[in-house]
């Protein structure tokens, strides 16, 4: 099981028990799933601010740093390679999304196909938070699809493949981005790897892809990078430099807090309790011991 308790690490690894396969699956998952694109033709691309919203929160989101802190265990150099590996396909893959984009924009009505990204935004965010709300919620395939469909308009079909330079280059930067700040993690991985709160940076990164969303539905100005400023203040709050002045072989996760993971669609069994005058104490659910 993953140790870094992510929820989208932990429902990965459900098929995936390999760290590089892992690691390179986070990474793809936005190509795989449609969010990119989605946000290729919603103009999350257009500005600077933009690119770097969507490099650092998509493709470098917590889920790809819990991956590299708690999963690999191979040197940062090893792990480095392994980065620009998977970097290398990932920045392809974003680049031949990015030229076919305009091909699906001529099928669609943009305005009400980008309404469904940031519904896809929102959903990733309230995965990323808590594993039981991603239970209950569609995957993001399925919102884009439907936003597919209900954004069809077959008056404006051309076939185009969008080969801009401004635009290719856009993609490369968002991916780039998102494949720097991995090469970044692993190579102070040792460093970070227990001065890092992995929980607080993913409810962080939470609300940072939240406002997001906003930003695409125009609630946000495009002057103000919010979404990066909340992942700054994340990124603060979960360091801990006390920790990281020694390097640190294991990630070495806290105690896990049973009311939370209960509240969480965690699951424990019967507790004992230590008796501090001696022995165990009995099970409080057996019927004979009656609850304190």
């Amino acid at each position: 099981m993953s140790s870094s308790r992510h929820p989208v690490a932990l429902t990965i690894e459900q098929q995936v028990d390999d760290a590089t396969k892992l690691l390179a699956t986070v990474m793809c998952l936005p190509l795989v799933d449609g969010l990119f694109p989605a946000l290729v033709l919603a103009g999350a691309l257009d500005t600077a601010m933009g690119i770097l919203e969507v490099g650092l929160l998509v493709f470098g989101g917590s889920a790809m740093v819990a991956v590299i802190i708690a999963e690999m265990n191979a040197s940062p150099r090893q792990q480095a390679k392994v980065v620009l590996a998977v970097g290398s396909l990932v920045v392809a893959l974003a680049v031949v999304e990015a030229a076919l984009a305009p091909t699906v924009a001529g099928l669609l009505n943009l305005h009400i196909f980008e309404r469904f990204a940031g519904v896809v935004i929102i959903a990733v965010a309230a995965s990323t938070a808590s594993a039981r709300i991603g239970e209950y919620l569609p995957r993001p395939a399925v919102i884009i699809g439907l936003g597919l469909v209900a954004s069809l308009d077959p008056a404006g079909a051309a076939l185009v493949v969008d080969v801009r330079p401004e635009l290719l280059l856009r993609a490369v930067a968002a991916s780039g981005v998102g494949v720097a700040f991995a090469l970044v993690v692993a190579l102070t991985s040792p460093y970070l790897r227990n001065a890092v709160d992995l929980d607080r940076f993913r409810f962080g990164s939470a609300v940072a892809l939240g406002v997001l969303a906003l930003s695409i539905y125009g609630l946000v100005p495009e002057n103000a990078p919010l979404a990066l400023a909340v992942l700054v203040v994340t990124a603060l709050f979960a360091f801990d430099p006390g920790r990281a002045r020694d390097r640190d072989l294991e990630y070495e996760p806290d105690d896990i807090d049973i009311t939370a993971a209960l509240s969480d669609g965690g699951t424990t069994g019967p507790q004992r309790v230590e008796n501090p005058i001696g022995g165990d104490e009995p099970d409080c659910d057996d019927d004979h011991v009656p609850c304190q």
